[in-house]
């Protein structure tokens, strides 16, 4: 891109037409450049690829994972965007997650909802929409700082400054970047799944996950009572979120195959199969159960199945529910994930039940031996106990070392007693490097954290609310919030720019010239914030 020819072509335009003689093209391609995508599927298309890259990139080298973090608002989304830029100059391999949990507790119109798909399919799209709509608006408004900055450069004839800012002008990382997005198990059938799939790539994504549990019965991952779909039901629905990126013209769209079975338990269907060790069949073969010899031993309401050449009497519960075997869950997430991955899956979730490297890689080495570039999005989760987890993982393995635990309680572990001990301090260290271990041992190329504003937006109002409405009074807000602003360089300290009015205000001088009525003058009270 270049600048200055940019306005020479705009300017060819504009001189073409005699009645345009107040257009300025300089404006106009300022407008162009705070407006580079056009629709939802212009970032879906554009950020396919850079996923894509990023998988590429990754296969090389490990050291090379990405990372997001959950997102229920476009501002939430926009100023993690900001401050990414802020503190690494760079939004590279750093993406947005949208998180179905966060959906269903903060924006479905029913109120707060537990994560069982209860909250209306549109939400979603909408929130995918919002999301760009506040990335594209921080583009324009980085770039209109520097329009500003370019302006008092030339009126002070700094040619240095007005050739460095160009060169920022031209060269400008966009603040639009990939959203993973959380389809839960599609909301319903596979046709439901491809029109719920196609509002979401039509509002911007160009990544989809969806997984295996059964649509009705969907349950948070980390909640117990999840119930999963035999391989073909599940299957169907990644072709037709396939067919959906193909509809729409985004052909390297990305799908995450997300599998529940390692704590579940359960199944609503049995599997059709037709014949000994096909997929159906292998489903089926996890089925918990008792083997018979005869009808005699067939209750009324039973079902029978034929299955290692012998008749299965599947354990059924008083929902219609069956069951799987106690400790079938590894063997069926490993099932899963191949399958998945061999019918048009790119990526896979495992949803575990903790955060530990080891067994991650045990079940990933399993499914290398048979798909060699297998990659993981893994759910840094907050259900998840990171301390405690951390700090009996190394109590556990000091243990077996033989080094002497005798000054640590295991049932304790989580005690501030135990903050700045040698245990605590090395289960920091474990905790601080598990993304970069699990990068490099365990196959994941994307670590999120499904909920982290849920809590940081619910830990901060509690701070604010007891200083507050308490002793502190308005030193509460003056010291925690806007001060640490003004000292961290937050631009939202001027929150009048933030949402656009500086935007706005040189719109109004394009539009009208020096008749524009303009927000910004020596009244508006944040040039109290300037130079401080």
């Amino acid at each position: 891109m270049s600048y200055s020819k940019d306005i020479d072509a705009l300017a060819s335009v504009v001189g073409a037409n005699a009645s345009w003689n107040a257009i300025n093209p300089e404006s106009a391609v300022r407008m162009r450049l705070q407006n580079r995508f056009q629709t939802g599927l212009d970032v879906a298309k554009y950020n396919a690829k850079i996923m894509r890259d990023d998988m590429a990139a990754y296969d090389a080298d490990t050291a090379k994972y990405t990372q997001s973090l959950g997102c229920w608002h476009g501002f939430i989304g926009q100023q993690k965007m900001i401050a990414i830029k802020k503190h690494f100059g760079s939004t590279e391999r750093r993406y947005l997650y949208l998180s179905g949990w966060m959906v269903a507790a903060l924006r479905s119109e029913f109120g707060p909802l537990p994560d069982q798909s209860m909250h209306e399919k549109t939400t979603v799209a909408s929130l995918i929409e919002e999301l760009y709509t506040f990335l594209r608006q921080a583009d324009a408004w980085e770039l209109n700082h520097l329009f500003r900055d370019l302006d008092a450069a030339r009126a002070k004839g700094d040619k240095a400054a007005e050739k460095d800012l160009i060169s920022k002008i031209e060269n400008h990382q966009t603040h639009v970047v990939p959203i993973i997005a959380d389809i839960d198990a599609g909301f319903g059938n596979a046709e439901a799944t491809y029109l719920m799939a196609k509002q979401m790539i039509e509002a911007g994504a160009c990544c989809i996950q969806i997984e295996n549990q059964v649509s009705d019965e969907k349950q948070c991952g980390h909640q117990d009572g999840k119930v999963t779909v035999p391989h073909a039901d599940f299957l169907a629905k990644i072709n037709a979120v396939r067919y959906a990126f193909l509809e729409l013209g985004v052909d390297d769209g990305v799908i995450v195959a997300r599998t529940d079975s390692l704590g579940a338990g359960l199944t609503k269907q049995i599997a059709v199969t037709n014949e000994p060790g096909d997929l159906g069949d292998q489903y089926n073969a996890f089925l918990d159960g008792e083997y018979i010899d005869s009808a005699d031993q067939i209750n009324n309401g039973d079902v029978v199945v034929k299955s290692n050449g012998k008749l299965l009497k599947p354990k059924r519960l008083q929902s219609g529910l069956f069951c799987f075997k106690e400790g079938s869950g590894i063997d069926r997430v490993v099932l899963d994930c191949i399958t998945s991955l061999q019918n048009g899956a790119d990526l896979l979730w495992i949803e575990t039940e903790k955060p530990h490297v080891g067994q991650i890689a045990e079940m990933v080495n399993r499914i290398r031996e048979v798909v060699p570039n297998a990659k993981l999005v893994y759910n840094n989760s907050p259900s998840f106990n990171w301390t405690l987890n951390f700090r009996q993982q190394v109590f556990d393995a000091w243990q077996t070392a033989g080094k002497d635990v005798s000054a640590y309680d295991r049932a304790k572990l989580m005690s501030a007693d135990y903050d700045e001990t040698d245990l605590g301090i090395e289960a920091d260290k474990l905790t601080a490097s598990f993304q970069r271990d699990a990068a490099r041992e365990a196959g994941i190329f994307h670590h999120l954290i499904t909920l982290p504003t849920y809590h940081t937006a619910a830990l901060s109002t509690d701070n604010l609310a007891k200083g507050y409405f308490g002793a502190e009074g308005m030193l509460a807000y003056v010291k925690g919030v806007q001060r640490q602003e003004i000292r961290q360089g937050i631009a939202t300290v001027k929150h009048q720019d933030m949402a656009g009015s500086n935007i706005g205000d040189d719109h109004k001088e394009y539009f009208a010239g020096d008749a524009a009525l303009k927000a910004g003058g020596k009244d508006n009270t944040m040039g109290q914030f300037e130079n401080v």
